[in-house]
């Protein structure tokens, strides 16, 4: 049961970016196909979790899902005593105290469990809102950067709508978004999950170079 909810707690960094995420940030075409014209693709989620912003909120993540990791690894640590304790006394220990150390054991694992899946849902929930909030940003780069370099499409990698079987590294926009996001960013993602201002990404600003074909 700790384990399970470990690894969703305490997750490293480069972990913080799930399936979800997708949700706000997916295939960006600054044009139609058919027009002539640059196509470039970004692994967004590489993007998310490279930008100075990304990194500092999965910090801030980690840091707040710590206390409560700690309490469920001592409640934990509490039923394994408890388990050993009724395992050892089989022989020793009475009827009643065995089922009373069965009852207390029982009702442990139960508030356990509860407080493992709330644990779980409080964590998915803060990192959805995260991953909205920063992928929207990101995205507002991701426009500028297409329409400052004549992109007509860019598509994103990291996501299973897109299946890219082979593209060129000289097209892969990732880096100098990334980039381009941290030049302009208005401040660290609010983890509190409050509303954010634009990214400065959006204002004006001198075009950043495309990758060297």
């Amino acid at each position: 049961m700790i384990a399970k909810v470990r690894n969703h707690i305490v997750k490293r960094r480069a972990v913080l970016l799930p399936w979800l995420v997708l949700a706000a940030v997916s295939v960006l075409p600054a044009q139609t196909p058919a027009e002539s014209g640059k196509v470039g693709i970004i692994n967004v989620q590489n993007a998310l979790v490279s930008t100075k912003d990304g990194q500092k909120a999965a910090a801030e993540l980690e840091a707040k899902a710590n206390p409560k990791r700690k309490e469920l690894e001592a409640k934990q640590a509490e039923i394994n005593s408890l388990q050993d304790q009724l395992q050892k006394g089989q022989n020793t220990l009475s009827e009643s105290s065995k089922q009373s150390l069965a009852r207390d054991l029982d009702r442990k694992t139960k508030n356990l469990k509860r407080d493992a899946e709330d644990a779980e849902a409080e964590w998915n929930q803060d990192q959805q809102k995260v991953l909205q909030q920063l992928g929207q940003r990101v995205m507002a780069v991701v426009d500028k950067y297409a329409k400052d370099n004549g992109y007509t499409l860019v598509l994103d990698v990291s996501s299973p709508q897109t299946p890219v079987l082979y593209a060129s590294n000289t097209v892969d926009i990732t880096k100098d978004v990334v980039e381009l996001y941290d030049k302009n960013s208005p401040g660290p993602v609010n983890v509190s999950g409050n509303a954010l201002t634009a990214p400065a990404a959006s204002k004006a600003a001198s075009p950043t170079p495309a990758p060297t074909k």
